[in-house]
């Protein structure tokens, strides 16, 4: 495996009325990103100008925990660590008018990696109405 990893992954719940501490206590996992919308954000230009966050965000990710340039342990890792699936989740997301979804990092300077998401993960994500997005990187 190379020192840069070539994949990882995280799972998010996102949306304007997304509270990153009720996700905190529903999984019982602290999170990598947890953000409100409204929450300030510095300027990045310097000028003083109020910048606030357009959405909430609450997130953990695999990076840090597994080495692997494989998808499949670092999903496997994030349903390990979230005990998914969940029966009410769906539910709970939709309440809040919010999305779920697996983010993967894919680097594929090469061209022949071929993203390793089993069909179980895939179907688990659908049933909980949930998104698997891969960002691939050549």
């Amino acid at each position: 495996m190379n020192s840069h990893q070539l994949a990882h992954a995280s799972f998010t719940i996102s949306g304007d009325r997304v509270l990153p501490e009720f996700w905190t206590e529903y999984f019982g996992v602290v999170p990598d990103t947890a953000i409100s919308k409204g929450d300030p954000v510095a300027d990045p230009t310097g000028q003083g100008r109020i910048l606030t966050r357009r959405t909430g965000v609450w997130g953990v990710r695999s990076k840090s925990a597994i080495r692997s340039d494989l998808l499949e342990p670092h999903l496997r890792y994030l349903i390990e660590r979230l005990a998914l699936p969940r029966l009410d989740l769906r539910e709970l997301v939709a309440r809040v008018d919010a999305k779920m979804r697996f983010f993967c990092y894919w680097h594929n300077a090469t061209g022949d990696r071929i993203p390793d998401v089993p069909d179980d993960i895939r179907a688990m994500m659908e049933s909980m109405d949930g998104v698997i997005e891969i960002d691939e990187y050549r």
